[in-house]
C-alpha cells in the first residue's frame, strides 16, 4: 500500500499517461492484493480493469458455500451483487473529467448467471471490476486516486468479501434458492414435463424495461389448476407444488390482458435461475426452450425452410433458402429451422409476434387460394410432426385460431391471471364444430440439414483493429457488421452479448470455424470449453481477463452467428 501511495503521489499533476506505470503491477494490502490489468488511455476511454484477490484465510468462506459448481455460480453472483451495492454506498462518485473517480462492476439483473466478475475456490476470492482513474482534463489527480484506492476500496472489499461481515442467512438463502431451481429443472424430464410454475409465483413484471416483480399488492399469485398439479422435492426446502406443463403441444388461451403472454414470458426466462425475491424462483423450463417469432428484414443464409415453404414464384428454391431481407413468414420458418439445427427442444411461440399466414390458413382461404398457389405450409400442420418425429414440444399462446384445438395435447385458459385446464372442453368444442380446413404439407416433417460456416465470411476488424462491442442486449458490433439481436429475446444481460462476440472471435482465431465444422459442432465445442476452462479463456488478452462476461446458451450463440449479415455457409450432411 505504501508503494502504491508513493507512486500516486509522484504522478500527481502529471499527464494522464503516467498512470500506465501501474499497468501489470500488483500491490499487497493488509487483507488482499490489488492487480492492475489495464489502465485506460485517458479519462474518457473505457475504465481501467482491476482485480482484488482475497485469500481464504482472510475471506473465510466455508467450502459448502461454493461446492458443488452450482453453489459456486450462486455465490459468485451474490458477491457481485454485494460488491456493486457497497460501491454505491462507499464511493464518493465522480471526481474529475469523464469517468474519473468511479468504481464499476457488471450489474447483475434478475437472473443468476455464470459470470467472470467473481471467482471462488478453496484458496482465494477474486473480484474483477473497473475504475475510472481520476484526472482533471488529462492531468492526474493523485490525491483523489489515493482516496479511491487506499481508503474506499479496502472498505468495499472488507464489507463485500469477508464472510464474517456478510449476512450468513441471506447468503445461504441465495445459494439454496438457486440450487433448488437447478434441481427442479433437472427433474422435469423425470415427470415428462417441459416446464413448471410453482404456486405463489409472481409472474408480472413492473414494466417492459423493468424486470423486477410487480408489487404483490397489485399481482395475482399463480395457482396451478388441480389437473396439472405436481410436486417436487427440493434439496434445501420443503417439497414445492405447482403446475407442470407436459411434453407435446400446449396451448395457452384466454381473453386479452388476462395473462397469456405474461405466462409465456415467464417460461422463456425459466431457462435461467432467478435471485430470491424475483417471484419466478419456482418457474423453470427445459434449458433448451427457445422463443420463436417473426423477424421481418433479417438476413437468412442457406436454410432449408422447405418443411414450411416451397414452390415460391419464379422457381426460387427453399431447400437452401437465402434472403437479404426475409419476410415475416420466411423469417419465422428460418428461425425455427435454425433453432432445431442448434439443438432446441421446446418452441415457445406467441401468436401476437408471429406471421399470421405462417401460423394458420383457414378453410375459406384454402378454398379461395388453392394449395398449388400457396407456398406456405402453416405451423398448425407441422407442429405434431415436430413432436412425433423430432421429439420437439411446443407451447403456443393462441388468441384467435380455434383450429389449434384439433392438434393440442393440453389447453390452458388464463382468466384474470389464473390458469384453468380446459383440454376436455376444447376437444368437445372441436368435435361439435369440426374444422373444415385441409391439412397441408405432407405426412412428415423431414430432417434438419447441417450447415458449415465459412471462416472467410467472418471479419472482426474495422480498419486495422479488431472491433467487437456489445450494444446492450439488442446488438453486437462485429468488425464492420452490426448484428441485430433485438428479437433474440432470451439474451438478458449485455454481459452475455459481450461474451458471444468474443467467443465467436475465439472460434475464428483457434480455427474452430474452419469450413469443416458444422455450426452445431462449433457452438458445442465452445460450450465445452466454458465447462473445462471458464469464460475467461475467451478474453482477447489472457493477461487481462474480462470481468464482464456472463455465459450465453448455445442457442443464442447460434442465433448471433445466423444474424451476421456477411455469413456464408456450405450445406453439409443431414444430422
Amino acid at each position: 500500500m505504501e508503494q502504491l501511495k508513493k507512486i500516486l503521489s509522484n504522478i500527481d499533476g502529471k499527464g494522464y499517461k503516467a498512470y500506465k506505470e501501474l499497468q501489470g503491477k500488483s500491490f499487497k494490502y493488509t487483507d488482499f492484493e490489488l492487480h492492475f490489468f489495464h489502465i485506460q488511455g485517458d479519462p474518457f476511454a473505457s475504465p481501467s480493469r482491476l482485480m482484488v484477490s482475497v485469500p481464504q484465510t482472510k475471506a473465510g468462506f466455508p467450502q459448502e458455500s461454493y461446492s458443488p459448481k452450482i453453489r459456486e455460480t450462486a455465490l459468485a453472483d451474490y458477491l457481485t451483487r454485494v460488491f456493486y451495492s457497497n460501491i454505491g454506498c462507499t464511493s464518493k462518485g465522480s471526481r474529475g473529467s469523464g469517468k474519473s473517480g468511479t468504481f464499476h462492476i457488471e450489474r447483475p439483473g434478475q437472473e443468476v448467471l455464470e459470470r467472470t466478475s467473481a471467482r471462488i475456490n478453496e484458496s482465494c476470492i477474486e473480484v474483477r471490476f473497473f475504475a475510472g482513474m481520476p484526472a482533471a482534463g488529462r492531468r492526474i489527480l493523485g490525491r483523489q486516486a489515493q482516496q479511491m484506492l487506499l481508503e474506499e476500496l479496502p472498505e468495499v472489499v472488507n464489507r463485500s468479501l469477508t464472510y464474517a461481515n456478510l449476512s450468513v442467512e441471506e447468503l445461504f438463502n441465495h445459494i439454496y434458492r438457486v440450487e433448488d431451481q437447478e434441481t427442479l429443472r433437472r427433474q422435469l424430464p423425470l415427470k415428462s414435463l417441459v416446464a413448471f410454475v410453482a404456486d405463489g409465483s409472481i409472474l408480472p413484471r413492473r414494466s417492459g424495461i423493468d424486470q423486477r416483480p410487480l408489487d404483490k399488492s397489485k399481482a395475482v399469485p399463480f395457482q396451478s389448476p388441480p389437473e396439472l398439479a405436481v410436486e417436487f422435492e427440493r434439496p434445501n426446502g420443503e417439497p414445492i407444488r405447482g403446475m407442470g406443463i407436459p411434453d407435446g403441444v400446449t396451448l395457452i388461451v384466454g381473453g386479452g390482458y388476462h395473462g397469456k403472454s405474461t405466462l409465456l414470458r415467464a417460461l422463456e426466462r425459466g431457462i435461467y435461475n432467478h435471485r430470491p425475491g424475483d417471484g419466478r424462483e419456482g418457474v423453470v423450463a427445459n434449458p433448451a426452450a427457445i422463443k420463436i417469432r417473426a423477424e421481418d428484414g433479417r438476413r437468412v443464409e442457406k436454410v432449408d425452410i422447405s418443411p414450411f415453404i416451397s414452390n415460391l414464384p419464379f422457381g426460387q428454391q427453399t431447400v437452401s433458402f437465402s434472403s437479404e431481407e426475409a419476410s415475416g413468414s420466411t423469417s419465422q420458418a428460418a428461425n425455427i429451422i435454425e433453432a432445431l439445427e442448434a439443438g432446441a427442444q421446446v418452441l415457445l411461440i406467441d401468436e401476437d409476434t408471429s406471421a399470421t399466414n405462417f401460423m394458420i390458413r383457414d378453410s375459406r382461404m384454402q378454398q379461395l387460394v388453392s394449395s398449388e398457389k400457396e407456398p406456405i405450409t402453416p405451423f398448425i400442420d407441422k407442429v405434431r410432426q415436430l413432436n412425433r418425429e423430432l421429439d420437439i414440444s411446443s407451447i403456443l399462446v393462441i388468441g384467435g385460431a380455434g383450429d389449434y384445438f384439433d392438434i393440442a395435447d393440453t389447453v390452458l385458459m388464463m382468466e384474470e391471471y389464473r390458469p384453468r385446464e380446459v383440454t376436455a372442453e376444447a376437444r368437445e368444442i372441436a368435435s361439435r364444430n369440426p374444422g373444415k380446413r385441409e391439412a397441408e404439407g405432407g405426412e412428415t416433417f423431414g430432417k434438419i440439414n447441417a450447415r458449415l460456416p465459412q471462416p472467410g465470411s467472418f471479419n472482426p476488424r474495422r480498419g486495422r483493429k479488431v472491433k467487437i462491442k456489445a450494444q446492450g442486449v439488442e446488438g453486437l458490433q462485429f468488425g464492420k457488421e452490426n448484428i441485430d439481436l433485438h428479437y433474440v429475446e432470451q439474451i438478458v444481460e449485455p454481459a452475455q452479448t459481450r461474451a458471444i462476440g468474443d467467443m465467436v472471435h475465439f472460434a475464428l482465431r483457434k480455427e474452430h470455424i474452419n469450413g469443416w465444422h458444422t455450426l452445431k459442432e462449433v457452438i458445442t465445442l465452445l460450450d465445452q470449453i466454458v465447462d473445462e476452462q471458464g469464460l475467461e479463456v475467451f478474453s482477447p488478452d489472457p493477461l487481462r481477463p474480462n470481468g464482464d462476461y456472463a455465459r450465453p446458451r448455445q442457442l443464442e450463440l447460434a442465433a448471433a452467428v445466423n444474424r451476421l449479415r456477411s455469413l456464408l455457409v456450405h450445406v453439409g450432411k443431414n444430422d
